[in-house]
């Protein structure tokens, strides 16, 4: 049996689950939206509150900035716990992104990464792995996003030891398999939904 790696994971991930289908939201602002419009619930409530925002309000910062309280309050509520705060970082969101970013996000993904990372970290919930998973997404840079279920997984399995800090496992992970990343945005993304559907299907 070849020895632990990432390839060597990620290839019997492939074959037991299969290919993962295209990433539906590649567009960085609905990707912090997508993000921030739910908590703690399943692919299909979170995907459902977006819908939602989409069709009722629109994904646009302007087209936030327009909606009141009490529109974004009832899309939020279909995301589970603590509506109100969701439906306040959803519109900060709007207000960041049309008067600090000019509605142009897509030129901060044109900046050096540690600027393009610090840059979007200033959006609410979007720390490392967040600010990494818009990189990835919107392929800007070849990195190579955990979430926590993946995290976890690779923990797990012994790329890295669990840490008190959960920024210090990312870290140490990342390190980890820095020189294992598959070549090719789509390999990436792949890779992170992989691991992702591992992490919540079969290494909870």
């Amino acid at each position: 049996m070849d020895a632990l790696s990432l390839p060597r994971v990620l290839k019997l991930l492939k074959k037991f689950y299969g290919r993962p289908a295209p990433a539906k939201i590649t567009d960085p602002l609905e990707i912090i939206l997508y993000e921030n419009v739910a908590y703690l619930v399943d692919d299909e409530r979170r995907d459902a509150a977006f819908a939602a925002l989409k069709k009722k309000v629109g994904t646009k910062a302007p087209q936030i900035l327009k909606a009141s309280n009490a529109e974004l309050l009832e899309i939020c509520r279909m995301g589970g716990m603590a509506p109100e705060v969701r439906a306040q970082r959803i519109r900060q969101i709007a207000e960041l992104a049309h008067w600090i970013f000019k509605d142009d996000l897509k030129s901060v993904l044109k900046k050096p990464l540690k600027e393009a990372m610090k840059e979007l970290k200033k959006f609410p919930s979007i720390g490392d792995p967040g600010a990494e998973k818009i990189l990835m997404l919107t392929r800007s840079y070849p990195v190579l996003s955990l979430e926590s279920n993946g995290l976890r997984a690779l923990l797990r399995l012994g790329f890295a030891e669990e840490k008190k800090s959960y920024s210090s496992s990312y870290r140490d992970a990342q390190n980890a398999i820095r020189d294992q990343l598959p070549e090719g945005y789509d390999d990436l993304i792949a890779a992170y939904q992989l691991l992702r559907q591992h992490g919540q299907e079969l290494c909870k």
